[in-house]
């Protein structure tokens, strides 16, 4: 019995021997390596409301500019007239008849040139008031108050009244048409006299008024003195002056422009002479010796239709400094139609033959 059971048992141990060498080892399992979260949270965790941030702040981006040099223009222009003698007061072509209540024309064609400037002055050559006493003699010109319109509607902020008209009505003519300018916000200068003028871009302005029946240098100069203690940025002498119908100044005239000058005025706008006279640079100002008609209801066919409109660049530098800049000549005609005055001055094309002799006569030079 025994020997039969020894060999089954060595056979079994055999059979578990060759088992266990069929069966293979446990593989080595690499070690996984970290991974960083992409997923979204998932929905409960979305739920969970999320800790509050502190605002943000953030600055606004600002852009640094450098400061500017201040620009300014004004503009000159000559005789204004609104009105006619007495005797042509009716006359179909004189210039009530002609302009009526229509106030906008006489400056119609150079109004869009007013209207881009910082001042625009013209000399007011004759009262505004309503007929009464007058000068019995020589030229004597007036309108009607409503004719201060003409320069509201034509984008003309001052205007000199140091002529040798307006007192063609006398004390009460006067007084009328300082009212009238009065009421219509229309700053003025008079005889012998200075005046401020604050332009609405920041400008100071400082003029001085004087007519040809004395021009006291003394008295200029401490005009011209007071404007400087007033604190004006800029000083124009405004002198009513020379010989009518002559081209070239007389040496008064250049005599008390220089003066002028001299004594601190930046520029001199002269008139009078009812046509062009030259203009002069002078140490560190401008003199224009006479600007000639502009809207000159004083004759229906002048003897001379060329005028000037002169636009000055003024510069203000960051120190407050003020110099003159570039200067414009406009060369313009007083009338829109050939033949006669209508009234309505109305430039001259660039290069015609009207146009090359205004410049002519502000070069010194008679065509």
């Amino acid at each position: 019995m025994r020997k039969k059971a020894a060999p089954l048992l060595a056979a079994l141990a055999l059979l578990l021997t060759l088992e266990a060498c069929a069966m293979p080892k446990n593989p080595e399992l690499p070690v996984p390596e970290p991974q960083t979260e992409t997923t979204q949270a998932p929905e409960e965790a979305a739920e969970t409301e999320p800790a509050e941030l502190p605002p943000e702040t953030t600055e606004p981006e600002t852009t640094e500019t450098e400061p500017q040099e201040e620009r300014f223009l004004l503009t000159f222009a000559g005789d204004c007239t609104f009105g006619t003698q007495v005797e042509n007061y009716y006359a179909g072509l004189c210039f009530p008849k002609t302009v009526g209540e229509d106030y906008g024309y006489p400056f119609r064609n150079v109004r869009d040139i007013f209207a881009k400037d910082d001042l625009t002055i013209v000399n007011l050559e004759g009262p505004l008031c309503e007929d009464g006493p007058h000068k019995s003699s020589g030229h004597v010109f007036h309108g009607p108050t409503a004719y201060t319109e003409i320069l509201t509607q034509g984008s003309v902020e001052a205007v000199t009244i140091a002529n040798n008209h307006t007192m063609d009505y006398g004390k009460a003519g006067y007084e009328s048409t300082k009212n009238a300018l009065d009421e219509a916000g229309i700053p003025f200068v008079e005889r012998d006299s200075t005046r401020l003028i604050s332009t609405e871009s920041g400008l100071k302005i400082g003029l001085y008024g004087m007519v040809y029946y004395l021009l006291d240098v003394e008295k200029m100069t401490e005009g011209i003195q007071e404007l400087q203690n007033q604190g004006a940025d800029l000083i124009i002498v405004m002198p009513h002056w020379g010989v009518e119908k002559t081209y070239f100044p007389t040496k008064e005239q250049m005599d008390v422009g220089h003066a002028a000058i001299d004594a601190g005025a930046d520029l001199v706008v002269g008139s009078h002479p009812h046509c062009l006279q030259p203009m002069e640079p002078y140490g560190n100002g401008l003199i224009f010796y006479s600007l000639g008609n502009f809207s000159f209801g004083g004759h229906t066919n002048p003897e001379d239709y060329d005028t000037v409109i002169i636009q000055q660049e003024i510069i203000r530098d960051l120190d407050g400094n003020v110099r003159l800049g570039e200067t414009t000549m406009i060369p313009t005609c007083v009338s829109s139609i050939e033949g006669r005055n209508n009234y309505q001055p109305t430039p001259y094309e660039a290069g015609s033959e009207g146009y090359e002799r205004c410049l002519q006569k502000l070069r010194w030079e008679i065509p």
